[in-house]
C-alpha cells in the first residue's frame, strides 16, 4: 500500500511511522507541500508522530486522482503570515531573559529617546533664557507667546502633517519632519543669534511701546525679539512633534502592548539619565563666561556649543531610526482591524472629534498643559527676579534639569511595579494627584510668603528665594510623574487603535492639544491679570481652577481606562481566533472538511476496509 501511494505521489510515509517525523518533504515537490510540511505539527495538542496525523501531500498540479481540486489550508502558511516562526521546536535566543529580537528594538529606541530628551532639555532651558532675560522682555511674554504664536504654528503643523501622512511613507515622513528642526537649531546658534542686533527692530519696538503704553509690553516683545521667539516655538514643537509624534509613534509601531508595559517605563530610565547629563552640559556652557575675557559675549559662545551638540544628537537620532527600520522585524497587528480609507483634513478632524476614545486622550493632554502652565509662568517670573543674568538663569536651569532627571529616574524604577501591581488606570491617576498637591503648596507659599519672612530669615533665605525653590520642587515632582507614568500611559493608549486613527489622532492630540492646553492656561492667566490686577491677587482663583481641571482629568482617565481595557481584550481575542484553525489540513472543493482519524495506524494492516477508509479520507 505504501509503495502504491508513493508512486502516485499522494502520501509520503516515513520509514519508521512510530518515530517523530522531523524531516521536510522532497524539495522537488510543489510549494504547497513544502509550506505544509515546513510547520511541524505540535500546536494545539497535535503531535509530530505518524500515528496522530498522517502527512498528506497533493500532486504538484493540485489535482487528486479523481480530478477534484483540493485546497490545502496549511496552518504553517497562516503562521508565516502572522510573523511567527515556522519551526516550533527552536526556542528564540535570549539574553538576560529577554529575546534578542526584542532587545534589537528596545536598545535603539532607548538610545533614540536619550538623544531626543538630551536635546529637549537643552532647548527647553535655552528658550526660557532667551525670551525671559532679553532686553525689553520678561516672563510676561510667555502667556502671549504660547497663545498667539505657539498655538497657531502648532495648528498649522498639524494640518501639514496630516496632509503629508496621506502622501508620504512613514520613513519619508519621519525624515521630512525632523531634518528641518536640526537645520534650524544649527543655523540659530551660528547665524541668527550672532546677527540678532541687526535683525531685531529694537528702535521701532521702543517707539511703539512709547505710543501704546506698557500694557502692550508682551506683544511688542514678541515683535522686538522675533528670532528668539521663533527659537522658543521651535523648541516647544520639538517636544510636541519629535518626542510625542515621531518617537512615540515609531515606538508604538514596532512594539506590542506586552512589550510596552514592560519596557516603556524603562525608556525613561535612559531618558532621565539624559536629563542629568544635559543639565550638567547646560551648566558647564553657562559657566564658560567666568573664563572669558571682558567684552566677550559669553552667552553667544555657550549657545554655539549647545547648538552643536543638538545637531550631533539629531544626526544620531536619524541614524538609529534608519538602523531599526533596516535590521529589526516589525510586529504584526490583528488582521481583522478595519482599514480605514484615506481622509482629508476636515474629515480627519471630524472623525477624531467624534471618537470618545480620542476625546478622553485629548482631555488628558489639555488638562496637563493647563495645570502645569498655571504654576510654571508664575514660578518663572520669580526666577527672573532672583537670577536676572542669562548665564545665572541658565545655570540654575541646568541644576533644575539635573534634579528633574534624578527624581524621574527614581520614579521610573517604581513605575514598572505600579503598572504590574495596579495596572494602567491607577498609573494614569497618579500624575494629576501629584500635580494638584504640589501646586496647592506653591500657591499657598505665594499667598502667605510675607508672614513667613521672619521664619525664613532664620534659615538665611528670603521669601523670593523660597518661592523659587518650592516652585522648582513643584515642577520637578510634576514632570517626574509625567515622564515616568503619564507619558507611558498615554502612549500605551494608542497601541490598540488602527493605524489611521493612531497616526492622525497622535498628530491632533500631541501637536495641537499639547500647546492648546498651555495656551488655555495662558489665556486663563491673562484674564485673571486683567480682572484682578496681578497674578498674586489671582492666586486663590487660580488654585480653584486648578482643582476643577484636575477633577476633569481624573474623570477622563477613568473613562479611558474602561475603553482601553475593552480594546485590549478585543485585540487579544482576534489574534487568538486567527491562530486557532489548525484542525482542517485538507478541504474539498465543496467546502466540506475531512479530518484524519487518530486510529489511522490501522492503515498498517492490508485489509480492504482500511484501504477504503484511506481513499475516502484522501
Amino acid at each position: 500500500m505504501e509503495a502504491v501511494l508513493k508512486t502516485r505521489g499522494l502520501l509520503s510515509l516515513p520509514p519508521n511511522p512510530t518515530r517523530a517525523t522531523t524531516s521536510l518533504l522532497n524539495p522537488s515537490q510543489g510549494l504547497k507541500q513544502r509550506l505544509f510540511a515546513s510547520k511541524p505539527l505540535g500546536l494545539n495538542g497535535l503531535s509530530l508522530t505518524y500515528k496522530r496525523v498522517p502527512s498528506f501531500v497533493a500532486k504538484p498540479n493540485g489535482l487528486s486522482p479523481k480530478g477534484k481540486n483540493l485546497i490545502c489550508k496549511a496552518e504553517a502558511a497562516a503562521a508565516a503570515d502572522d510573523g511567527q516562526p515556522l519551526i516550533v521546536g527552536s526556542e528564540k535566543p535570549k539574553f538576560l531573559g529577554i529575546e534578542l529580537v526584542t532587545l534589537k528594538k528596545i536598545i535603539p529606541l532607548g538610545l533614540m529617546f536619550f538623544c531626543i530628551l538630551f536635546n529637549y532639555t537643552i532647548l527647553r532651558d535655552t528658550k526660557d533664557v532667551l525670551v525671559v532675560t532679553a532686553k525689553g522682555s520678561s516672563a510676561e511674554i510667555i502667556p502671549f507667546l504660547k497663545t498667539w504664536v505657539n498655538l497657531p504654528m502648532a495648528v498649522g503643523f498639524m494640518l501639514l502633517y496630516t496632509k503629508l501622512a496621506n502622501v508620504l511613507s512613514k520613513k519619508a515622513l519621519f525624515y521630512t519632519v525632523i531634518v528641518p528642526f536640526i537645520i534650524f537649531f544649527g543655523a540659530f546658534g551660528f547665524l541668527l543669534y550672532p546677527l540678532s542686533n541687526y535683525i531685531h527692530p529694537e528702535a521701532l519696538a521702543d517707539k511703539l511701546l512709547a505710543v501704546l503704553g506698557p500694557r502692550f509690553l508682551g506683544p511688542l516683545a514678541i515683535f522686538r525679539i522675533w528670532s528668539f521667539c521663533l527659537f522658543y516655538v521651535m523648541a516647544e514643537l520639538w517636544g510636541s512633534v519629535v518626542i510625542s509624534v515621531l518617537f512615540w509613534g515609531f515606538a508604538n509601531q514596532i512594539t506590542t502592548v506586552d512589550e510596552a508595559k514592560r519596557f516603556y517605563p524603562l525608556f525613561g530610565l535612559g531618558a532621565n539619565v539624559a536629563l542629568i547629563f544635559s543639565g550638567r552640559t547646560v551648566k558647564y556652557f553657562s559657566n564658560l563666561r567666568q573664563n572669558l575675557g571682558p567684552g566677550v559675549d559669553g552667552w553667544a559662545i555657550s549657545l554655539k556649543g549647545m547648538m552643536s551638540i543638538v545637531v550631533l544628537m539629531g544626526v544620531a537620532i536619524c541614524f538609529l531610526y534608519w538602523w531599526v527600520n533596516n535590521f529589526v522585524p516589525l510586529p504584526t497587528r490583528s488582521k481583522k482591524k478595519k482599514e480605514k480609507p484615506k481622509m482629508g483634513t476636515m474629515e480627519s478632524l471630524k472623525f477624531l472629534v467624534s471618537s470618545r476614545y480620542i476625546r478622553d486622550l485629548a482631555t488628558l493632554v489639555v488638562a496637563y498643559g493647563i495645570s502645569i502652565n498655571l504654576v510654571e509662568v508664575t514660578w518663572k517670573s520669580k526666577l527672573k527676579a532672583q537670577f536676572p543674568s542669562p548665564n545665572e538663569y541658565s545655570s540654575f536651569m541646568g541644576d533644575f534639569s539635573t534634579g528633574t532627571g534624578i527624581a524621574t529616574f527614581t520614579m521610573m524604577l517604581l513605575s514598572q511595579f505600579i503598572f504590574d501591581k495596579y495596572g494602567w488606570g491607577v498609573a494614569a491617576t497618579i500624575t494629576p494627584t501629584v500635580l494638584l498637591l504640589t501646586g496647592v503648596g506653591f500657591f499657598s507659599l505665594i499667598l502667605f510668603g510675607d508672614p513667613l519672612a521672619p521664619a525664613l530669615a532664620k534659615f538665611g533665605i528670603t521669601p523670593l528665594l523660597a518661592a523659587v525653590y518650592v516652585g522648582a520642587l513643584q515642577n520637578i515632582f510634576s514632570k517626574s510623574a509625567k515622564y515616568s507614568l503619564f507619558d507611558p500611559c498615554k502612549e500605551m493608549a494608542y497601541i490598540p487603535l488602527d493605524e489611521d486613527t493612531k497616526v492622525k489622532g497622535k498628530a491632533a492630540i500631541d501637536v495641537v492639544c499639547n500647546p492648546l492646553g498651555k495656551s488655555g492656561g495662558a489665556l486663563i492667566q491673562q484674564f485673571m491679570i486683567l480682572t484682578f490686577g496681578s497674578l498674586a491677587n489671582s492666586t486663590p482663583y487660580l488654585g480653584g481652577i486648578l482643582m476643577v481641571i484636575v477633577f476633569l482629568w481624573l474623570a477622563a482617565a477613568r473613562s479611558l481606562d474602561t475603553q482601553f481595557t475593552a480594546l485590549r481584550r478585543e485585540e487579544e481575542l482576534e489574534k487568538e481566533m486567527e491562530r486557532a484553525a489548525v484542525k482542517i489540513p485538507v478541504v474539498s472543493e465543496t467546502g466540506s472538511a475531512s479530518r484524519t482519524s487518530d486510529s489511522s495506524a490501522a492503515g498498517d494492516s492490508p485489509g480492504s476496509s482500511s484501504e477504503t477508509s484511506s481513499r475516502s479520507n484522501l
